[in-house]
């Protein structure tokens, strides 16, 4: 993959939460954001059955394919902790983990069922495929819960330290410590027994470089969100942006 193609595959997915904003200002519900950060989680979650290979220029990183999507939910989690308050962002993370154990649930359930005989090649596929799934979700429950609460603490603890100033301080130096330690944990836990201990280290600092790039192309994408739910102009009958004032 060229440095070209993943760039353009972060801002893809990133601008995706542009909509997510531009919901939240017309309706002043954080619905869509929620909807996105559940979907972003649960396809990077079946998307880290695959180790993937990243060339960015001349450097190469070995990380789960979903990776760049799953960088995507922090920026979620500071819009919505942003706009709607540390609340409103535990809620959205219960909504998420509840999400999870239905996926692992049923894609558990589906690989018990035999497949019919004209289906039996791709059925044993599928099985290896999606049986690797109940592991990487537990991986993430772990992982998940305390990063994202990590994000949340750090992000809400700099907005009340800088009284609403310096927006980049705080995506910035939330984000990236709870990365390296949502890779570190769920690296070790999702892939145990499974790949080559060697493997998981080359699989953790690929997964903390990638998510750091996602992370730092995020800031950019932190200010548009800003500026949409900022706007006033029409939106009179609905509740609409508060500020930055700490709660």
């Amino acid at each position: 993959m060229s440095w070209i193609l993943l760039i353009l595959l972060i801002v893809g997915v990133t601008s995706g939460t542009l909509l997510g904003s531009l919901y939240s200002r017309r309706y002043g519900k954080p619905d869509l954001l929620i909807g996105l950060y559940v979907a972003f989680i649960l396809t990077a979650q079946m998307l880290a059955t695959k180790i993937s290979l990243f060339t960015v220029g001349p450097w190469h990183f070995t990380a789960p394919a979903g990776v760049l999507v799953f960088s995507v939910t922090f920026l979620l989690l500071d819009i919505v902790n942003e706009r709607f308050g540390r609340k409103a962002t535990q809620s959205m993370i219960t909504i998420a983990f509840v999400s999870q154990v239905a996926m692992a649930f049923f894609l558990w359930l589906g690989t018990q069922f035999h497949a019919a005989p004209e289906w039996a090649a791709r059925g044993e596929l599928w099985d290896s495929l999606f049986s690797l799934v109940p592991q990487i979700t537990v991986a993430s429950w772990i992982a998940f819960f305390i990063s994202e609460n990590i994000d949340a603490y750090i992000y809400a603890w700099f907005r009340r330290m800088t009284a609403g100033r310096h927006l980049w301080m705080r995506n910035v130096f939330s984000t990236l410590p709870a990365l390296v330690v949502d890779s570190c944990i769920f690296v070790s836990v999702a892939f145990w027994g499974v790949v080559p201990f060697s493997m998981m280290i080359l699989v953790i600092k690929g997964q903390i470089v990638l998510k750091w790039l996602v992370g730092l192309i995020n800031v950019p994408f932190m200010y548009l969100n800003y500026a949409i739910l900022r706007h006033k102009s029409d939106l009179s009958k609905h509740v609409v942006w508060h500020g930055d004032a700490p709660e």
